[in-house]
């Protein structure tokens, strides 16, 4: 199995709705991006993927929330909304990313994400394959 990450950062703020603390205020961050690509073979180039394709569709996602309140987009917005923390961000991009990459190539598939809201804090998500 091949693996294969990218890096990219953007700017948002957010707060933490009901949360006890100062990040219960709106607040900024330059949240930097991890996206993990797994597959079990490379093309013909040698390469699992093209960095400028993930990075491609890593923009789309992130220019998405870019210099955003992310309390007031989808799918954090509203009484209903997820809390926009850095666990449900990083499930949100996982989301958004995983049919792009099955788009592009049937057996590569997003080993996970990983969001960094400081230099020293960071969330992961990542589905759990089944063992067969």
């Amino acid at each position: 199995m091949y693996e294969l990450s990218i890096r990219t950062r953007f700017a948002a703020a957010h707060c933490i709705e009901g949360y006890n603390g100062p990040c219960s205020r709106v607040h900024g961050h330059t949240w930097q991006i991890e996206a993990t690509v797994l597959g079990p073979q490379l093309n013909r180039l040698g390469m699992l993927i093209d960095f400028q394709d993930l990075k491609r569709i890593l923009k789309k996602i992130i220019n998405k929330l870019d210099h955003q309140n992310l309390n007031e987009l989808e799918p954090f917005s509203g009484g209903g909304g997820e809390s926009p923390t850095a666990e449900n961000l990083a499930r949100y991009i996982f989301e958004q990313l995983k049919p792009e990459i099955t788009a592009m190539q049937e057996d590569l598939r997003v080993g996970s994400v990983r969001v960094w809201e400081s230099p020293d804090a960071s969330a992961v998500y990542k589905e759990v394959q089944p063992l067969s």
